[in-house]
């Protein structure tokens, strides 16, 4: 299955989780239960994956840490917020 394949199951299954439970939850309650429904339809899914940065030459492990990460290849940041701020997107660039 390529990315954008994978990209459109991952969507149908949050479309899925937040049909079944709606908003206003804490985010480990989303994260959760995406990871149940991905689970549930086949895919491999890690969660709190760390990733490292890299430094002049240093490693800083696990200075991130990616909400969920779908077949080893697509990174999801959930996020349970009113307004997506620009701070956000930078975020998820920097993974």
């Amino acid at each position: 299955m390529n990315e954008n394949e994978l990209s459109n199951e991952v969507i149908g299954a949050a479309i899925e989780v937040h049909r079944c439970i709606g908003p206003g939850l804490l985010e480990s309650v989303y994260q959760e239960c995406l990871a149940y429904e991905l689970r549930n339809n086949g895919f491999a899914v890690e969660r709190e994956v760390p990733l490292s940065v890299k430094y002049k030459g240093l490693e800083f492990p696990a200075a991130y840490r990616a909400d969920l990460m779908v077949e080893g290849k697509l990174i999801l940041e959930l996020k349970s917020v009113d307004i997506l701020l620009p701070f956000y997107s930078s975020q998820l660039l920097s993974y």
